[in-house]
């Protein structure tokens, strides 16, 4: 995600990098749906340590959490704080759409529980009931989706997001629907993988074959409802699910059956502390492109013009900027992971 979210120029990005203008699935486009699918895996474990808790002490605590999430978000849309009115302030973001789709997800488990025969029904309604409305109550044009519609009856133009051409927000609130079908999707997968740690082998043949599966359905779903990030699809679903799914087997395979995990730093490093992580990589973008300026530029794009873009290239010298980024988010990480401080709402 930071390397999708920080290039030393947007005007020199690898394709690669860069998301599908609208329908269609590039590589950047896998990173927000993974982390969802993160989420809900890591909710198979923690919500089965909070079991011995009441319904009312669940739910409070998933508001909390929620509620925060969306708050630190909206708070992060607004810095640097003098820069623009609060009433001016996108309402939406990525983790609003966490925090949301979040408690939406929580929501349902406090309803339905650990029931397999209750959560498979309940992830076919959601993703077929948002096809259904969806297609009902407009197209999959930029310019006629419900999604955007919903979002300007429910808020003033100046708080939605301008990134398409048009007042336009791919993180607005109807797409929680889905998104938080995608946590429950992964929820189900977590209960499996817990059921049978102990014969990861069999794990290994049920993750496989529901990968496959999401890939395949997801797919063929999409020639007639479009793989489509920004109005987050439930084909987009299905089958970046599928994607994460086949890469959840890899690494299991890898890291719990071959017990090859000599190269899995970074990955403990980053996933114990992911949110600190992303906040940090916005916030220091942010303060070196709008708060520190030199002669009126931004000290972000004066770093990549004097130093990356002469020694690198355009495009080498953008891609080698975002990774400059990653390593140093990176290191401040790893201070935390050496001392076992977890930064959590």
């Amino acid at each position: 995600m930071i390397t999708v979210n920080t290039p030393g120029s947007w005007t020199y990005v690898h394709p690669s990098l860069l998301h599908a203008k609208w329908h269609g699935v590039n590589p950047a486009d896998l990173v927000f749906p993974f982390f969802l699918f993160a989420i809900g895996l890591s909710m198979s474990i923690s919500w089965a340590k909070n079991q011995q808790l009441g319904k009312a002490e669940q739910l409070e605590k998933l508001l909390k959490r929620s509620l925060l999430i969306v708050l630190v978000g909206f708070l992060l849309n607004w810095f640097p704080f003098y820069t623009q009115s609060l009433f001016e302030v996108r309402v939406f973001g990525i983790l609003q759409r966490i925090g949301l789709s979040y408690l939406l997800a929580g929501s349902w488990l406090l309803l339905v529980g650990n029931r397999e025969q209750l959560l498979i029904p309940l992830i076919v309604i959601l993703l077929l009931g948002y096809w259904g409305i969806t297609t009902l109550g407009g197209d999959y044009t930029l310019e006629g989706n419900l999604n955007n519609k919903i979002d300007h009856l429910l808020l003033p133009e100046i708080n939605i997001y301008k990134g398409f051409g048009i007042r336009f927000d791919p993180e607005g609130i109807l797409g929680i629907i889905s998104s938080s079908a995608q946590i429950l999707i992964a929820y189900l997968l977590g209960l499996q993988l817990m059921k049978y740690r102990d014969n990861l082998k069999q794990f290994l043949k049920i993750g496989s074959l529901a990968g496959i599966v999401f890939l395949v359905v997801g797919a063929l779903w999409g020639l007639v409802y479009p793989i489509n990030k920004p109005l987050w699809t439930s084909s987009y679903v299905l089958y970046t699910s599928g994607l994460a799914a086949c890469l959840l087997v890899l690494l299991v395979y890898i890291l719990d059956i071959l017990k090859i995990k000599s190269w899995s730093l970074p990955l403990r490093v980053f996933g114990m502390n992911p949110l600190f992580s992303f906040l940090l990589s916005i916030i220091l973008v942010k303060i070196l492109a709008t708060v520190i300026k030199i002669d009126g530029k931004g000290l972000y794009g004066i770093i990549y013009q004097t130093i990356f873009q002469p020694t690198f290239g355009n495009y080498l010298g953008s891609f080698v900027f975002a990774i400059t980024m990653v390593l140093i988010v990176y290191g401040a990480a790893y201070l935390l992971y050496r001392r076992s401080i977890v930064v959590k709402l």
